[in-house]
């Protein structure tokens, strides 16, 4: 037996609206929102009286979602939201872009702060970490062309 496909990532953030923001600047699309409750949702969590909001994005070639959720009830617990990158379970979600140096720009307004600095990964690809909403980690990397 094999899996059909990885659906989405979700990232618990605080501010629903500023993470939205900072993933819609780095070029993700807004699929859809909608806010959750009732006997089933609390089924799936195991807790009592969740009451969430939640926003996809995809990336433009469709593949790739995320999955962006603020609880209102209960209160989400904050876990090391600025661990480093080599902390234990899952630590970042890696883009392609076609301009790190400008993607990184226009996530810095949108609180977005460089991990370490941009580098060079052999001769043709530019990486780095970005740290955005609740102290998620994205991968960015570009890669130059001839």
């Amino acid at each position: 037996m094999a899996i059909k496909r990885m659906d989405h990532v979700g990232v618990v953030v605080e501010d629903l609206a500023a993470a939205k923001a900072f993933f819609l600047e780095l070029g993700m699309e807004l699929v859809g929102e909608t806010t959750v409750s009732g006997d089933w949702v609390d089924g799936v969590c195991g807790m009592k009286d969740v009451v969430a909001d939640i926003a996809f994005l995809r990336t433009p070639d469709g593949h790739g979602q995320l999955e962006l959720t603020t609880y209102r009830s209960p209160l989400a617990s904050t876990l090391e939201p600025s661990a480093p990158p080599n902390t234990l379970g899952l630590r970042n979600l890696m883009f392609a872009v076609d301009d790190v140096h400008d993607t990184v720009e226009r996530l810095k307004a949108h609180g977005g702060e460089l991990v370490g600095r941009i580098e060079e990964y052999g001769p043709s690809i530019h990486f780095c970490y970005l740290r955005g909403p609740q102290g998620v980690i994205i991968a960015l990397a570009e890669e130059q062309v001839g």
